[in-house]
């Protein structure tokens, strides 16, 4: 059971990373974060980002992608 467990987190550890890295070079190089409809506020002191319209595009970019390589 706990190999099992093992092999689960070291799959979703990776994953992570993947994501993580293709999120950095997304950034750079698509745009990614700075897209029309993210939310990003700033005042004298205080600064608020929220990338709705990423959040939205990398969601059904992962939904598909999952559903592509997870299907039964």
């Amino acid at each position: 059971m706990l190999e099992s467990f093992g092999k689960m987190m070291l799959f979703f550890g990776l994953f992570l990373t993947v994501i993580g890295g293709l999120l950095l070079i997304g950034g750079k190089f698509f745009g990614l974060g700075h897209l029309p409809g993210d939310i990003f506020v700033q005042r004298q002191n205080f600064s608020f980002y929220f990338p709705v319209v990423t959040c939205i595009v990398l969601s059904i970019l992962l939904t598909i992608i999952v559903n592509l390589f997870i299907r039964r």
